[in-house]
């Protein structure tokens, strides 16, 4: 079992790098593992919060430079959401 436990950390810990390309905040990261991979969020924060204290200087800066992005992130949202919607009434004809 302790292999196959490594293997789902291991598994974990590639999405979260994963969502970090995207700015994802952890909260924003716990819900698309949830949603997307059905993964636990108590075992994503966990994974997440391990790697914190391993790269202490990376996730300073990264959320350094999810505040300078974070009005790009909001506009990039909003135009997806738009097409999101676009997309649903495009299906519900």
């Amino acid at each position: 079992m302790g292999d196959s436990s490594a293997s789902y950390i291991h598994l974990v810990h590639h999405l979260i790098e994963k969502c970090l390309l995207f700015y994802m905040t952890k909260e924003e990261c716990m819900e698309a593992l949830s949603k997307h991979a059905k993964i636990n969020p108590v075992i994503t924060s966990t994974v997440w919060k391990e790697l914190e204290k391993e790269n202490k200087d990376f996730f300073e800066g990264y959320s350094l430079r999810r505040e300078e992005w974070k009005p790009e992130m909001e506009t990039r949202e909003r135009i997806l959401k738009l097409q999101s919607e676009s997309s649903k009434g495009n299906t519900d004809d």
